[in-house]
């Protein structure tokens, strides 16, 4: 029996322990991909009232509260302790991704606008950008019929009276009746 000098022993007991450690990580990442994998389908969570760029915008020092609910709409939050004070919050949950949390709040004096808060906003393009999901790409199939495809659908029928000549181009097409009577 060859002899083992402790301190290679050490290092063999020490690199099994390390190579036993590294395999326990690999196993419960692998383990984290698949609870990942088989957690359900969360749907998204849109909460609140959505104020864009553009509408923050419109509104002015002064503008009158009216005018202020026309652009903004009903708000969110609002206090009977408070009454000079509309809190308009909006939320966005998405799986996969951290919550957003916007708000807007408008002062009042009387009935007119004395200050307003906001939050970093979206324009409304940015908006509808973030609320579209993944898009399928790829090559868009021809959109074309062949001429022995379109033999198995019957003509269409045609009155005598219906059919008419384009002056710009020759073409014969079908006459609509006017929209609305000519005796206006």
């Amino acid at each position: 029996m060859p002899f083992i000098s402790s301190r290679s022993l050490r290092i063999a007991v020490v690199a099994v322990s390390l190579a036993m450690l590294g395999a326990c990580g690999s196993v419960r990442s692998t383990g984290d991909k698949a609870v990942g994998v088989l957690t359900p389908y969360k749907i998204d969570i849109v909460q609140g009232n959505v104020v864009t760029r553009e509408q923050l915008a419109v509104l002015r020092v002064g503008m009158p509260r009216a005018i202020a609910q026309d652009v903004l709409g009903t708000p969110l939050l609002t206090s009977v302790f408070h009454a000079d004070r509309w809190d308009y919050v909006f939320t966005l949950k998405r799986q996969g991704s951290e919550p957003q949390a916007r708000k807007v709040t408008v002062f009042f004096a009387g009935d007119t606008i004395s200050r307003i808060e906001a939050d970093e906003l979206p324009s409304e393009t940015e908006f509808v950008s973030t609320l579209r999901g993944k898009v399928a790409t790829g090559p868009i199939p021809p959109l074309t019929a062949s001429e022995e495809s379109l033999k198995k659908f019957p003509a269409p029928k045609r009155d005598s009276g219906a059919a008419a000549t384009s002056p710009s181009t020759g073409a014969t097409g079908t006459a609509y009746p006017p929209l609305e009577p000519s005796g206006l």
